[in-house]
């Protein structure tokens, strides 16, 4: 089961929407969770831990590319749109929560949601984007690449995201 660590101003709540997980589950995950703090270790139910997962993701804002490592060794690299100037994609460390297959709208053919409410990395029904700081701050890929992808990672697999 995964771990997280609890950052500062995060409650229960945000946690919750974060991993797309209800409270109860979270509740019965963590018997007798009191008030959170910074640091403390909580059990996010339904989501292996990302080390033990032989995949892991690495974003570059700057050089607009996504990273797919194996046990380590580099894998592949996919071009990326990224979010723009004033919806920038958020730099940290996140875990890939669940997929959505067709979602619809400007996601292209799959959806990849990241541990942070609101932000993935999907498909795209604008090739032309890719390249470009462009999204509300998502990860936008070819959809043949972001079929690859989803093809080879679980859910729970690593994605740090750095300038």
């Amino acid at each position: 089961m995964m771990i997280h660590i609890v950052k500062p101003g995060e409650t229960l709540s945000s946690i919750s929407a974060d991993y797309r997980v209800s409270l109860n589950r979270l509740h019965a995950a963590n018997p007798g969770i009191g008030h959170l703090h910074a640091g403390q270790r909580i059990q996010i139910p339904g989501l292996p831990e990302p080390d033990t997962i032989p995949y892991s993701i690495q974003v570059s804002i700057s050089k607009r590319r996504l990273t797919l490592y194996h046990n380590g060794k580099l894998a592949k690299i996919f071009p990326i749109a990224v979010g723009k100037m004033l919806t920038r994609t958020p730099p940290g460390e996140y875990v890939i929560v669940n997929r959505q297959i067709n979602p619809g709208g400007p996601f292209g053919v799959m959806w990849l949601s990241l541990s942070k409410q609101g932000y993935g990395i999907h498909g795209t029904n604008d090739p032309s984007s890719i390249g470009k700081a462009v999204s509300h701050g998502c990860i936008r890929m070819y959809n043949r690449d972001v079929l690859q992808l989803s093809g080879m990672v679980p859910n729970g697999t690593r994605v740090v995201i750095k300038q």
